[in-house]
């Protein structure tokens, strides 16, 4: 796996996010440059599934749960379950099997991550 393998698997993942008549309203509405966002995800993508020597483009800088939590009023959990089925089903499109199993299990990991952060309220 490779950078340019990473920006396609983005590139038609984020396709697919968009068009999905479930997710692609919440991210066309908080997504303003695609472009823009496409490289800073194919960053982030990169950082996290390529080892430090083979991870040579731009360094992601961002901070995912502060971003989610902008749009707090318009996610759900029911939204990261759809998130990652169309992720898996472009790791498994666009990876080799070894590859996409991994991707998949840290996508999950950042789903669930982010759902306790975004919406877990213990009793006081």
């Amino acid at each position: 796996m490779d950078e340019p393998l990473i920006a396609t698997l983005v590139s038609q993942f984020y396709a697919r996010v968009r068009r999905d008549p479930d997710l692609g309203p919440v991210f066309n509405h908080a997504i303003h440059d695609w472009d823009h966002h496409l490289g800073t995800l194919t960053a982030f993508w990169s950082a996290l599934l390529l080892s430090p020597e083979r991870h040579t483009g731009e360094r992601y800088k961002g901070n995912p749960m502060a971003a989610h939590l902008k749009h707090l009023e318009r996610l759900t959990p029911a939204l990261f379950d759809r998130w990652l089925a169309l992720w898996s089903e472009a790791t498994t499109d666009v990876l080799p099997p070894d590859a996409a199993a991994d991707a998949l299990a840290k996508a999950a990991r950042i789903a669930t991550s982010l759902q306790l952060g975004l919406f877990y309220r213990p009793a006081a």
